[in-house]
């Protein structure tokens, strides 16, 4: 579907987003991964705009198209909500459909636990409440990873070279079991991957999805869950980076939230298993239409 492309000014700065269709039965806003990827990979979510909603992506403050500030002390996840609220503002998108990914999870419940009464609804993909348990449930997968592609990881990262091509090369086992199980890879997950922003990821999260030393290591709001009372749905998959251990513990804590794992797909269900996606979420939206 066609789009529509343009730069909205947000607390002081650009930021790129790109919308298709109308809004006809309301409003979704989708909040990409990372923290410092880019919206490419969340294209698929365009599918709902042939179903009556009018889909806004956008890349957040320092990624992708967007403007990259000189000061790494905006990257933090208190300024990214406000980022949120007020580019909802700006492109009037009224009470929208949140959906994130990843990151993008964690930001949309950050937002809700501040301005779920600007939300019609809540869905996370592979979203997390709690870094400390993601990445004890992503140590545990990668203890599964084959004997040589841990010794090769351990090496690299007890010499701090991270970049180095034999661990790139080791992490990407990783990656192609608990990031997307696809083969190749779609051209614009690719296109996310390679353009990480790395001051805003360097700053938040780390050198790579499992190694989180970034601000976020210690962000956790499990006990404060309860509070979130907009219509929520909780997904994954299960070979999920973020595992589906985290997505229960959501759903256990939201009430009233569904949930569903995908069994063909790891963190990218709308790429993986696009078609039974779709047909999850537009079910959820047409059971809490704006």
């Amino acid at each position: 579907m066609k789009s529509r492309e343009g730069y909205a000014s947000v607390l002081g700065f650009d930021l790129f987003y790109r919308q298709f269709g109308d809004p006809v039965k309301g409003d979704v806003l989708g909040l990409h991964g990372g923290p410092g990827g880019t919206h490419d990979y969340l294209l698929p979510l365009s599918d709902l705009a042939e179903h009556g909603y009018r889909v806004t992506l956008y890349d957040q403050l320092g990624c992708g198209r967007s403007q990259v500030p000189k000061d790494p002390a905006l990257f933090v996840p208190e300024r990214y909500v406000e980022e949120v609220d007020a580019l909802r503002e700006e492109l009037k998108l009224g009470r929208p459909h949140f959906i994130g990914s990843s990151w993008g999870g964690m930001l949309a419940i950050a937002y809700a636990l501040k301005h779920q009464r600007n939300m019609s609804t809540l869905t996370t993909v592979g979203g997390l409440h709690s870094v400390p348990l993601t990445i004890r449930e992503m140590q545990r997968m990668r203890r599964r990873l084959p004997a040589g592609v841990q010794a090769t990881m351990a090496k690299y990262e007890s010499l701090g070279e991270y970049d180095n091509h034999e661990y790139a090369d080791a992490v990407m086992v990783y990656y192609r079991r608990h990031l997307c199980r696809l083969d190749p890879w779609p051209a614009e997950v690719s296109y996310s991957m390679e353009h990480i922003s790395k001051p805003v990821y360097g700053t938040m999260n780390g050198p790579n999805e499992f190694t989180i030393i970034g601000n976020i290591r210690y962000w956790d709001v499990t006990d404060q869950l309860r509070t979130i009372r907009v219509p929520t749905l909780v997904l994954g998959g299960k070979y999920d980076e973020v595992s589906p251990v985290v997505a229960r513990e959501i759903h256990k804590h939201v009430k009233g939230s569904e949930l569903t794992i995908f069994p063909k797909s790891s963190h990218m269900a709308f790429w993986e298993e696009r078609s039974a996606f779709m047909k999850r979420v537009l079910r959820f939206l047409h059971s809490h239409g704006s």
